[in-house]
């Protein structure tokens, strides 16, 4: 004898299996919720992979938060520095000069390439608290020394350049095109020679963005070139919790005072998270829009299921069933379809997650079609992060689904009358 209320176990009956044609349509409903709640899982896992990918990329190579003085360099950085190092969220704290120079290649033979790069001026005491810079020359690429009039580029701008480790380029910064533009008038106007520099590593960051619009040099060159004395253009502040920035600027602001202003990652990149933000709400919408369409094949189980049981619903009204026992039964029906549809989904989506580099490498080497080209997507293999609240929103809400495609065919169900159902019979 079942312990369970009737109504559940009459449901749990009609869920069995049976060569009837109420168990095949019962079947294509929880394959329908079983794909739509699998698919979900799979996309918007992927896409927050791609957000983990690119947001740890950029960060690794620029910092959680940039402090700059309003409208002016910062000649007092060693004491903002030394401020900033005491605030228990701060991992580490450098200085930096910023700017776009233009270069000229110096090759032994054939034509000099002109490139417009952002110059970074780095203090190599202090950079590896805040980026992964020196640690990322690439294999055989030279290495991180930036003694003398020494720079490192990346290899995207290295190859768009034709540079190699030794050769040298020409650096030609604001300040000195500025006097160029100034002399051109004089008669007796001096040439403006450019600073020369020897490449000693080709650095990379993982990004290519990175790679190809930046050079890396001292933090003495750049003040140089950019005639800013003993001072600085700003901080890069790394943090223990890239997170809790918005909350550590305003503590450093208070602290460093009204001229001082933070610049957050998030601010920085906000184009690039914000369209990821946008495509993944996106997807979300569109994704669940499938899932309402499969949600018909429920409604049309439930329907196909009450008019089949029709006698069944006739003879519990007539022995004293009442309405709300008869709809708990077909609502039961439609529950134990969105449990089995939306846990088969989720362990199919979480096993195809588990599987899917290996078909994409299997693909690749058989057919040889590369579906995930490293020059467009920057990536080897595709990225996945399985979020607990994405597989939440997405596992209550195709079960919130179900329950409701099926609440009017058993609305219906309950509504109808003993003699009517019994007549139809």
């Amino acid at each position: 004898m079942s312990r369970l209320p009737f109504e559940l176990s009459l449901a749990l009956r009609y869920l069995r299996p049976k060569r009837t044609f109420v168990s095949v349509i019962t079947l294509i409903s929880i394959i329908g919720v079983m794909l739509g709640v699998a698919v979900l899982i799979i996309v918007i896992a992927v896409m927050s992979g791609f957000d983990r990918e690119w947001r740890e990329r950029i960060l690794s190579f620029n910092a959680h938060l940039k402090i700059v003085k309003t409208e002016s360099t910062m000649p007092n950085y060693a004491l903002a520095m030394s401020l900033v190092a005491t605030n228990q969220n701060v991992k580490g704290v450098a200085p930096y000069v910023l700017g776009q120079v233009l270069v000229k290649s110096q090759p032994a033979s054939g034509d000099a390439m002109i490139r417009g790069p952002v110059l970074r001026g780095i203090d190599p005491r202090h950079e590896s608290n805040v980026s992964v810079l020196p640690k990322s020359i690439a294999p055989d690429k030279g290495k991180f020394d930036l003694r003398g009039k020494g720079v490192v580029v990346g290899t995207e701008f290295a190859r768009d350049m034709r540079l190699n480790v030794g050769d040298h380029l020409a650096v030609y910064s604001p300040r000195s095109l500025e006097k160029m533009e100034k002399a051109r008038n004089r008669a007796d106007a001096e040439a403006i020679l450019p600073e020369d520099f020897e490449v000693r590593g080709i650095f990379d960051v993982g990004f290519n963005d990175f790679n190809f619009m930046m050079i890396v040099t001292s933090l003495e060159n750049a003040q140089e070139l950019y005639g800013l004395d003993n001072a600085v253009h700003g901080l890069y502040v790394m943090l223990h919790d890239p997170f809790k920035v918005n909350e550590v600027r305003d503590q450093l602001q208070r602290a460093l005072g009204p001229d001082y202003h933070g610049l957050t990652w998030m601010e920085e990149n906000s184009q690039i998270f914000g369209a990821l933000a946008t495509e993944k709400t996106m997807m979300y919408v569109i994704l669940f829009i499938v899932m309402i369409v499969a949600s018909f094949a429920i409604v049309n189980s439930e329907i196909t299921f009450a008019v089949n049981k029709m006698k069944e619903i006739g003879l519990l009204k007539a022995l004293g069933a009442y309405n709300r026992q008869v709809m708990v039964i077909f609502l039961s029906h439609s529950m134990g379809v969105g449990l089995l549809g939306v846990g088969l989904g989720l362990l199919v989506g979480r096993v195809a997650l588990a599987y899917m580099n290996n078909l994409l490498n299997a693909i690749r080497s058989l057919a040889h079609i590369d579906l995930l080209p490293a020059g467009i997507y920057q990536i080897h293999e595709l990225p996945y992060l399985l979020l607990p609240m994405d597989v939440a929103i997405i596992c209550g809400g195709g079960f919130l689904i179900c329950v409701l495609a099926g609440f009017l065919p058993a609305w219906q169900a309950a509504r109808l009358a003993p003699v009517e159902a019994l007549r139809n019979e």
